[in-house]
């Protein structure tokens, strides 16, 4: 049986599209019957469904939970891998393109005013979210009870990140904006870079990490990143982007992983695999606590009623400026979904050092380690 492959909503809901059988034309056969049963409750099986988004995903691959009490702790020494700043065979695109088969300035880094939105942006602006998302008066769905403790992966002497995405997946479009405010609050991105998610998952506007090899299967590994806090380390699964949703099998992954013999990065594989829980992208691990999906559902600041994302026609430039002063719900959810992942590393450092980051301080969240049970 080939390997299936997926990537993950929040909630582990997973949609898969369904072709309309005509009435008039044919009754459905028995054997039909039995396959929509099989898909219903595989659906169960992840949670109630998210009627408001129907993204299509060809590939589903599920594996088991494991159990964290038997995976080895890791305590490392060592240099995390540096990525490239440029990559000649996937150059960035200044061509103007339209929504939804965009790649108009795909790979170029942002400027000093979008980067310092990430990394400057006020302690006020995560309170205010946070609040919103301990009172319920946020539309979009954000949420981090799917979490789940994990031994922290200790890297000179401090825990780390740990981020398994692919540029092709929606939910990592999406989700790396909530990442990259969450990593600002412990420490600063000296680069960022403007990516989409693929073609057939929605196009959305996003950031990389780093350059991404768009037009062919890769691993990009690594983040300009740096922090006294925590570790950033960056498993970026790549695919033409021009194509659909893609996720490469984990062996592949692994063994691209090894080739680098970065010790680190083959350890940190090494221990997501060991966690044996993962059912798809994005995946990361915030100190000690893994979150096997999104912590939201947030794809702009109106419900999605069908297979349009009001995302998908959002620019670079419009994400910006709603961060930059939010007052919308697609905004304040980022902020809240950072908000999650902020209060996980928060968590993971309380006693650990008497010099904790302003972040975790705030009522808020303090507030969603008590509610999200962090």
């Amino acid at each position: 049986m080939p390997r299936i492959k997926s990537q993950r909503d929040p909630k582990g809901n997973t949609e898969a599209a369904i072709k309309r059988l005509s009435r008039s034309n044919y009754i459905l056969s028995a054997a039909v019957l039995v396959l929509a049963i099989a898909l219903i409750f595989t659906v169960l099986a992840f949670g109630s469904s998210i009627s408001s988004i129907r993204t299509e995903i060809s590939n589903l691959h599920f594996s088991s939970s494991g159990n964290s009490s038997t995976v080895p702790s890791y305590n490392l020494t060592g240099t995390l891998l540096v990525p490239p700043t440029s990559i000649p065979s996937d150059p960035v695109i200044a061509k103007q393109m339209s929504f939804g088969s965009r790649l108009t300035n795909i790979n170029q880094p942002l400027n000093a005013t979008d980067l310092a939105v990430i990394n400057d942006a006020p302690n006020s602006y995560f309170e205010t979210a946070g609040e919103m998302l301990l009172n319920g008066s946020l539309v979009n769905y954000a949420s981090g009870k799917g979490a789940s403790a994990v031994p922290p992966f200790m890297v000179n002497g401090k825990p780390s990140m740990i981020y398994l995405g692919s540029i092709t997946c929606v939910f990592c479009g999406e989700n790396r904006w909530a990442m990259a405010l969450a990593l600002s609050r412990f420490g600063k991105f000296s680069r960022l870079y403007t990516g989409y998610s693929s073609f057939g998952d929605h196009n959305l506007p996003t950031l990389y990490w780093s350059p991404a090899h768009y037009n062919q299967s890769a691993e990009d590994l690594g983040a300009f990143y740096n922090s006294s806090y925590i570790n950033f380390i960056a498993i970026e699964d790549t695919n033409p982007i021009t194509g659909g949703f893609v996720l490469n099998p984990m062996s592949t992954i692994q063994s691209r992983i090894n080739a680098t013999n970065n010790t680190i990065y083959m350890d940190a594989m090494k221990f997501i695999l060991q966690l044996n829980n993962f059912q798809g992208t994005p995946y990361t691990i915030w100190g000690k606590y893994n979150m096997p999906g999104a912590d939201a559902v947030d794809f702009g600041n109106s419900t999605p009623t069908n297979n349009t994302l009001p995302m998908t026609y959002m620019t670079h430039a419009s994400v910006f400026k709603q961060f930059a002063s939010p007052t919308d719900q697609f905004a304040l959810t980022e902020y809240a979904g950072a908000d999650i992942y902020a209060a996980m590393i928060c968590s993971t450092l309380n006693g650990t050092t008497t010099n904790m980051p302003s972040i975790c301080s705030l009522p808020a969240i303090k507030g969603i380690e008590s509610s999200e049970g962090v």
